[in-house]
């Protein structure tokens, strides 16, 4: 094989894991999803087949039950379960953001801890990060955390936390006082669910998915030392920390977001292919129908490159342009399911947002790839200061 194909091409132990999890995922599909959502159910039973496979924590560490392989590893596992119609949402907050934060980050005691049941499947660790008046600012976080003889005082809210009605924990982003400057710094909390104080609110949301947003209260929630992520021995480490889950959780949004247009995509050639008006032919023969397609499948393919490229940057240790790279990846991924989910809609013609085709939904929820885990004007801004070197416009 020429160096050139190799650079360009997955490790065939990738492209086997690839295979695996489409053949699991796709014993789910669209339609279990869909019924799960309509009936207030859950992804438990794929989540928990996933994790008995090995599929959940690939990118942790063998000792603590992971696969030992790398966020590249875990963004194809979640590309391919979007693919096959059956998204994880909480992939992107359990294993990607809080497993890599407590597998980067934690103690010794910490990782042994947790890391395990991420792996597996059976502790489920939210990550509560959003706040109302702060939005994409975390310098503005006012959730606190206050030492309180050998333990911590936790007060504020946050708002579209992702799955803590499943959760056993959540990760939680506060600010606490630095003992030199009196200044608050950021500072990463391990909170279970059914700490006494905590105390949480749905959301109503316009698309329908088996994951639900909560706004959380943390009304004096007391938690011991042992929660504060690092330790207190590390008392600088707040916002390093923070960074370490953002970048694999915008190449989790990329790697999400590209596994939906890849479905939205699949369904709509296949439709295409299939379906005669005019002499005969199928409408995928006229270039209207079939050129904007052929355009989402260019658009797929580069934003597919740009979150392999991020998550191999991330891999090898290189954050800053793993930051870069992964900040495009999302934004491109955010676009290219938008794209894919209209173009999709628009080959099916009224079919198209009908219950029976499953593509009506998935217009709002592509949607969300433009807007969280962090905007594209936002994403635009970071490459204009950061990339092309202009002033700071914000």
């Amino acid at each position: 094989m020429s160096e050139t194909v190799t650079a360009f091409s997955e490790p065939e132990e990738r492209i086997a894991l690839r295979e695996a999890v489409a053949k699991l995922a796709s014993k789910y599909g669209h339609e279990y999803v869909a019924k799960q959502a309509r009936e207030g159910g859950k992804m438990t039973d794929m989540w928990l087949e996933m994790g008995r496979n090995g599929f959940l924590g690939v990118n942790l560490a063998e000792e603590y039950g992971g696969g030992g392989g790398g966020m590249a590893d875990l963004a194809a596992v979640l590309e391919e379960c979007a693919a096959a119609g059956a998204p994880l949402l909480m992939m992107v907050v359990s294993p990607a953001i809080c497993g890599s934060i407590i597998a980067r980050c934690g103690t010794d005691e910490q990782r042994k801890q947790w890391l395990p049941g991420i792996a597996d499947g059976t502790h489920l660790m939210a990550f509560g990060i959003t706040e109302a008046d702060a939005g994409s600012n975390s310098h503005q976080i006012t959730t606190t955390a206050t030492r309180d003889g050998d333990g911590w005082v936790l007060k504020g809210q946050k708002t579209f936390i992702s799955g803590v009605d499943e959760a056993q924990s959540v990760l939680v982003v506060a600010r606490t006082a630095d003992e030199r400057t009196g200044k608050l710094k950021p500072a990463l909390f391990v909170m279970p669910t059914d700490a006494e104080g905590f105390s949480r609110q749905p959301i109503p949301m316009s698309w329908q998915a088996p994951e639900k947003q909560f706004t959380l209260f943390f009304d004096d929630v007391r938690l011991p030392d042992e929660a504060l992520v690092g330790g207190a021995d590390n008392p600088d480490a707040g916002l390093w920390q923070l960074f370490a889950g953002l970048n694999p959780e915008r190449i989790m949004g990329g790697a999400f977001s590209c596994g939906m247009a890849r479905y939205a995509l699949d369904k709509a050639v296949a439709y295409a292919g299939e379906r005669a008006v005019w002499r005969d032919q199928p409408i995928g023969a006229h270039q209207g129908i079939a050129h904007p397609l052929a355009k989402v499948k260019i658009e797929l393919e580069q934003a597919r490159l740009l979150w392999q490229k991020a998550a191999a940057l991330y891999d090898a240790g290189d954050d800053m342009a793993a930051g870069e790279y992964a900040n495009m990846a999302k934004y491109a991924g955010g676009e290219v399911a938008c794209n894919a989910t209209d173009v999709a809609v628009h080959t099916h013609g009224g079919n198209g947002l009908t219950e029976e085709y499953g593509l009506g939904n998935m217009l709002v929820a592509a949607r969300l790839g433009r807007i969280a885990p962090v905007s594209r004007e936002m994403i635009l801004n970071f490459v204009a200061m950061h990339s092309l070197g202009l002033p700071k416009s914000y």
